[in-house]
């Protein structure tokens, strides 16, 4: 070890450690399975490890476009117009980062300024405040209630202000599994038309819906599609989240 007497003073001195962490570490100390996390016990496919192992032997190995591999973007845009119906150019409209929280931080310091307010649904994702707060933004929360968990939208109606610049919406819902349905999306619209209001879309677990409903996606909304940023998540879409 080695003291230093350098001060840190923390950007968020409130957030503590996540959730992930304490009950990550729990399970393990416990010898539990681990429900926390996508986590899974068993190793990939060796399928996958032989195509990472050829790619690198490729030369595929080096750094990517910024924007991300240009082959990866188009079956993006593929997969979202099969999907959805939507017209996205790979090339202005499609992101690759690594990972959907990064997605959902660099959307976040993208568009929220200091003083801004960006709306967010409680329960509440653990990364959605500590983005907003670190770029000056303000958290303003509407409430999903038990036991539906659907949004009130004249609750989110009467939390619009002028300084609204984002709501954040995230369906299928992180932690509740609630979804939102073709109704939720035209209030959504009909809240935000005529606004700069941004729209952000946490959709990583769209595949992952049951009881015969069906994920509706902002990108099939073309009205909610122009003012929206669409976070996908491959760990989720291809079930390999932890590998």
């Amino acid at each position: 070890m080695h003291p230093s007497s350098i001060a840190i003073d923390s950007k968020l001195p409130q957030v503590g450690t996540t959730i992930f962490t304490v009950m990550s570490k729990l399970a393990a100390d416990c010898g539990a399975i681990n429900l926390s996390q996508g986590f899974p016990d068993f190793q990939a496919d060796p399928a996958l490890f032989d195509a990472t192992w050829r790619a690198m032997r490729d030369g595929r190995n080096q750094y990517p476009p910024m924007a991300g591999v240009p082959e990866l973007r188009s079956a993006i845009a593929d997969k979202v117009a099969a999907l959805y119906g939507a017209d996205y150019d790979a090339d202005s409209e499609i992101t690759v980062t690594a990972g959907a929280t990064q997605a959902i931080f660099t959307a976040i310091a993208a568009f929220v300024r200091s003083g801004d307010e960006v709306i967010v649904f409680e329960p509440v994702y653990d990364s959605y405040v500590p983005a907003i707060e670190t770029v000056g933004g303000q958290p303003v929360y509407a409430a999903l209630a038990f036991p539906d968990y659907r949004p009130d939208w004249e609750q989110v109606r009467a939390l619009l202000s002028p300084r609204t610049r984002m709501i954040i919406i995230n369906t299928p819902h992180n932690p509740t599994g609630s979804l939102l349905e073709a109704d939720d999306l035209m209030e959504l619209a009909a809240l935000t038309r005529d606004t700069d209001i941004v729209v952000l879309a946490d959709e990583v677990y769209e595949h992952i819906v049951f009881d015969a409903a069906h994920h509706q996606s902002v990108a099939s909304h073309p009205e909610l599609a122009a003012r929206s940023i669409v976070v996908s998540s491959f760990g989720k879409t291809y079930h390999i989240t932890g590998w």
